[in-house]
């Protein structure tokens, strides 16, 4: 048998100068093996099997073309992990010694010089173990053994005589046949395959293992309470969890913001667990806003423990200091929902969230900051932490807290009914409390909910009919449904949470409904599945959108990396078919999208374009909307920011990081400032929408213009736009403005200036497929700048979106896919590593101009609009 033996001899670290706590993680030396194999392979801590083996060249890139396939074996395998700790002499003499497993996926036994001292059966919790007794100085065997999750959960599946309703479970993918396990399993969902993503049921130490030694006391926790916060003060509670080895009657408390000192309380420590709150005012705070509204400050608190005069620990905390509340009461038109930050309402824009890889371990610090860079940079404010995925890294809060991005955290449910008897009950509990506990000083958390459309599956899917009616255990499944998100979970959130709102479901309306339109959130999913046009998004009523989406491949600079073979590019090629979840029509419906409101083109690069347009279009047409219906929509959260493999999907930015035209689009739609021109029929309103916390006084002008740049009307508009306000403040007939002219043949320029800058949109009176998009040129002009070279482009006739490409992912265009108006100049930046020569030759461009040549609009009947009456993107 062959051993990779590796034995670190690491000194321990102390957290902070003075402190007797002592801890360090247990990366090195690990090897695993396939339980029933004696050869062992060189394993990396934090990770996943399927990373081990991927590294160890067992088996090929799960992501690559057709290879998903091939790994399906793993997950039903039993698998081993070891390493050999050396304990110090240090760690060996303290009182407490512990060993903290951060995560642990998923159904796991651990040995600890062949004792047993942990059976773990839940990957969004932390286990600690008291190792006293157990730890050794000098040479530990420290030995993990995962069990299959579909060897375990397969006899929790049979005992039932129904089914339980485990949304996008693709068990038939994982050679299950129709036992779709996923809920029985406290694991992420998605890895067992999602409507966007692979079946790859990881297992594995997905997070660090730390050895924490510690003699006296220590610091276990501090919590942050926000009681009462204005402009001139912030009522806060601290509560200080303070572990004691033995009875210390002079300890003392103290608390400092930004180097002041705010609060200290001399205490007497009893042996074991002591709780201390200390009360105290911090006067004229600098307050966190989030993102556009304002500076997200935060204040740099530190805890320190003093025990007989000399410095125990101190635990150092950035908490932004602000008032928020998530408003949900009765109004004229049923019950409103929004969010409050330090007394001003908030329109929410943003994105949903799913996990940024199926191999969790491999996600970096830098890739956590982008995704929420990408966001800030867009305009957008929250994000949507989805509950099919995990409890996400620390890293990414802090980046929100940060960056002034509020989120709306779900707890781990997700699009299935769960089986609650008292074990699971008492162990979500624990995992609950575990990541409340460990996010709650985030200021950025708005709100905690107990699920991602359950509530649907129960009332609204006719889940309650089809599974549990007809075997007569509704009862029981409707108390297990009541007990785990109106009982365990908001009893966990207002116990821990500190104040922070809770709702049971998303979407929720009342107990039994979980969306009407009126009252609450709502996921609308007309546009997409049910086949509406993307005009309805103009029409749709929501108080709240906390999903809704449209689909795209990802463009094919992507594409070519995961199918790099001619014989995929095609939009329903046996790789592009494997690469897209959300059933065997998905591909297809994107088609029929675009031959409604697009001219398709044959060739498959120029088909991945118009398609990128196609969807960017569909979630700008729902911003705007959404946003001009303010005060009575509230919200816009799109579904969905990111991918966790290469597919066509919902996505704003794909896997490799790539933009796609909705995120880029999304920039001018979630703008503080929005100007928005809309044709309906024969009607043109321009509305201008304000999201700033104070007036905007400006001049709206109105261009109408021919694709050759020729102004046929002008109209101005002086107008002063009231803080958050949306309000129309131009109508006219569009025959008034273009008169005879074919709508095909016209945009609608629009300008609002402000005194600190312009905003501008375009608007259209007919769709897409009509317009009479000719060929541009386009005039490039290239020049060194910064960190790459700024491209400037002119036209002679309207280029509809300009898109420019470059090999490889190292790149970054600050804007794409742009109007560009005859005679306009536009400049974009790409940041690149490419030398000059090169970025030349390989820098490519496409518009819609160069897409519709030799296309005509296609007339032939598709499904759209069956879902309910057409309503053109824009015009008729």
């Amino acid at each position: 048998m062959k051993k990779f033996l590796v034995i670190a001899a690491l000194a321990a670290t102390a957290l902070t100068a003075g402190a007797e706590v002592a801890s360090r993680e247990i990366n090195d030396g690990w090897q695993f093996r396939q339980w029933r194999s004696d050869n062992w392979y060189p394993a990396t801590v934090p990770g996943t099997v399927h990373t081990d083996l991927i590294a160890n060249e067992i088996i090929e890139d799960p992501f690559f073309r057709l290879n998903e396939r091939g790994v399906q074996w793993v997950d039903k395998e039993d698998w081993m992990y070891e390493t050999h700790l050396i304990a110090t002499p240090e760690e060996v003499a303290a009182q407490n010694q512990e060993l903290v497993f951060y995560g642990l996926d998923t159904y796991a036994t651990v040995y600890l010089n062949h004792e047993r001292i942990l059976q773990a059966n839940n990957m969004h919790r932390t286990w600690r173990v008291d190792v006293k007794g157990v730890l050794k100085e000098g040479d530990n065997l420290l030995e993990v053994l995962f069990d299959s999750p579909i060897k375990v959960d397969l006899p929790k599946y049979d005992k039932y005589d129904y089914t339980f309703n485990t949304g996008p479970d693709q068990s038939q993918q994982g050679g299950v046949f129709n036992k779709t396990l996923s809920i029985f399993a406290r694991k992420a969902g998605y890895h067992y395959g999602w409507d966007w993503g692979p079946r790859l049921v990881t297992s594995g130490i997905w997070r660090p293992i730390a050895l924490e030694t510690w003699s006296g006391e220590r610091i276990n926790n501090v919590q942050f309470i926000q009681k009462d916060v204005n402009a001139k003060r912030a009522e806060l509670s601290t509560v200080v969890e303070v572990l004691a080895d033995e009875a210390a009657p002079n300890a003392e408390i103290v608390i400092t913001a930004d180097g002041k000192k705010v609060a200290s309380k001399n205490v007497s420590l009893e042996k074991g667990l002591n709780k201390v709150t200390l009360d105290y005012t911090v006067k004229n705070p600098r307050l966190w806003w989030s993102n556009g509204l304002g500076e997200p400050y935060l204040t740099k608190f530190a805890t320190t423990l003093n025990v007989g005069g000399k410095k125990v620990e101190t635990e150092d905390t950035r908490l932004g200091i602000r008032s928020l509340k998530l408003i949900h009461h009765p109004d004229d038109q049923g019950h409103c929902l929004y969010f409050e930050l330090n007394g001003k309402p908030v329109f929410a824009k943003g994105a949903c969230m799913v996990p940024m890889d199926n191999f969790l371990p491999r996600i970096t610090t830098e890739k956590y900051l982008k995704h929420v860079t990408d966001a800030k940079d867009v305009n957008m404010n929250m994000i949507r932490i989805w509950g099919g995925g995990v409890y996400e890294d620390d890293r990414l809060y802090d980046f929100c807290d940060e960056n002034g991005i509020l989120i709306w955290q779900d707890f781990m449910f997700a699009c299935s009914t769960y089986p609650a008897d008292e074990e699971f009950l008492a162990n979500i509990r624990q995992e609950a409390i575990d990541n409340v506990r460990r996010l709650r000083n985030h200021c950025s958390i708005a709100v905690w909910c107990g699920n991602n459309e359950c509530q649907d599956v129960y009332y609204g899917w006719g889940g309650r009919k089809r599974y549990y009616e007809e075997k007569g255990v509704e009862d029981l499944t409707r108390k297990q449904f009541e007990d785990i998100y109106f009982v365990t979970l908001p009893e966990v959130v207002e116990e821990y949470a500190g104040g922070v709102a809770y709702r049971p479901s998303s979407p929720f309306a009342f107990r039994d409904t979980p969306s009407d339109g009126i009252n609450g959130d709502d996921h609308y999913w007309g546009v997409w599945h049910g086949r509406d046009s993307i005009g309805h998004y103009n029409v749709k009523k929501a108080r709240f959108f906390s999903e809704y989406g449209f689909q795209s491949f990802p463009e094919f600079e992507s594409v070519k990396i995961y199918a790099p073979q001619e014989r995929d590019w095609k939009y329903n090629s046996e790789v592009m078919m494997d690469h897209q979840r959300a059933g065997s029509y998905a591909n297809g419906l994107i088609r029929d999208y675009m031959r409604d409101e697009y001219r398709v083109p044959e060739d498959f690069p120029t088909f991945l374009y118009v398609g990128g347009i196609l969807q960017g279009d569909a979630i700008k047409t729902a911003f705007e909307a959404h946003r001009r219906d303010m005060p009575h929509c509230m919200g816009s959260l799109v579904w969905q920011h990111n991918d966790c493999w290469p597919v066509a999907s919902w996505a704003a930015r794909d896997w490799y990081g790539r933009w796609k035209a909705q995120q880029y689009f999304s920039k001018a739609a979630l703008d503080d400032v929005l100007v928005s021109p809309l044709v309906t029929g024969d009607t043109l309103t321009v509305s201008v929408v304000n999201d700033r916390r104070s007036s905007v006084k400006g001049k709206m002008t109105l261009r109408v213009m021919d694709l050759k740049g020729n102004v046929i009307a002008t109209k101005e508009v002086k107008h002063t736009a009231p803080e958050l306000s949306s309000k129309v403040i131009y109508t006219e007939d569009v025959k008034n403005l273009i008169g005879d002219r074919y709508k095909g043949d016209v945009i609608f320029v629009t300008d609002f200036e402000t005194p600190d800058r312009t905003y501008s949109n375009i608007g259209y009176a007919i769709r897409q497929k009509y317009m009479n998009y000719e060929r541009p040129e386009i005039a490039i002009a290239i020049a060194p700048a910064g960190d790459g070279y700024d491209v400037t482009m002119t036209t002679d006739v309207f280029a509809r979106g300009v898109f420019l490409s470059l090999d490889g992912i190292d790149n970054f265009f600050s804007d794409n896919y742009i109007d560009i108006l005859p005679g306009a100049t536009r400049t974009i930046h790409v940041t690149t590593p490419l030398s000059e020569k090169d970025f030349r030759n390989q820098l490519k461009l496409i518009s819609m101009g160069h897409a519709y040549a030799n296309i005509e609009a296609d007339e032939s009947g598709t499904s759209i609009g069956k879902g309910g009456e057409y309503r053109p993107l824009g015009g008729d």
